[in-house]
């Protein structure tokens, strides 16, 4: 869990507009920004975990590009997997509908709806230079697997680094708190 500590502390300095702008520029990810209703967009997630694990980010919603609200997403997880990570996502809500299922208080993602998260893939080479194994995960790779919202949701997901091997079953839940009106 230090390495979840060390990441999510990194995440206090990100910026919205930064990862917004990784993500208008990656893949199946740029289109979405045209005709969802709203979003919510976590500049990092630390993640981390050795058998049990954990993942945290805080981020913020909005409406039409207007920041309308706070939001936190927590997960737990079990299973095989050490070392760490970080990332940054992205949640497009499709209607008014989606974005009042998300904001009713705690909003959970099952462990069956990680299926619809988009990740980078991994790979592993081996040569006569060595071997070798990556994640590509740059800021153009986010693509859509699904291939479209569902349940009135898509998301996204783009790796920053870190490195972690992972076979586990995990949902993701979610804060939200509305921001008042100056």
């Amino acid at each position: 869990m230090p390495m979840l500590l060390l990441a999510a502390a990194a995440a206090h300095g990100d910026d919205d507009a930064d990862t917004l702008t990784v993500f208008k520029n990656a893949g199946d990810s740029a289109a979405y920004f045209s005709n969802c209703y709203a979003y919510a967009v976590f500049p990092t997630v630390g993640e981390g975990g050795f058998i049990v694990g954990g993942a945290r980010g805080k981020g913020h919603v909005y409406v039409h590009d207007k920041l309308v609200g706070d939001t936190t997403m927590s997960q737990i997880s079990a299973g095989f997997q050490a070392g760490g990570k970080a990332f940054s996502q992205i949640i497009f809500f499709e209607d008014q509908r989606a974005l009042d299922e998300f904001e009713s208080g705690s909003f959970e993602f099952s462990a069956a709806a990680s299926a619809v998260a988009i990740t980078a893939g991994a790979s592993a080479s081996a040569g006569t230079t060595g071997a070798s194994a990556g994640a590509s995960g740059g800021k153009n790779d986010a693509n859509l697997k699904s291939g479209g919202y569902l349940a009135g949701m898509a998301v996204f997901t783009v790796a920053k680094g870190g490195l972690m091997y992972a076979a586990i079953i995990a949902g993701q839940k979610f804060t939200f708190t509305p921001r008042t009106a100056p």
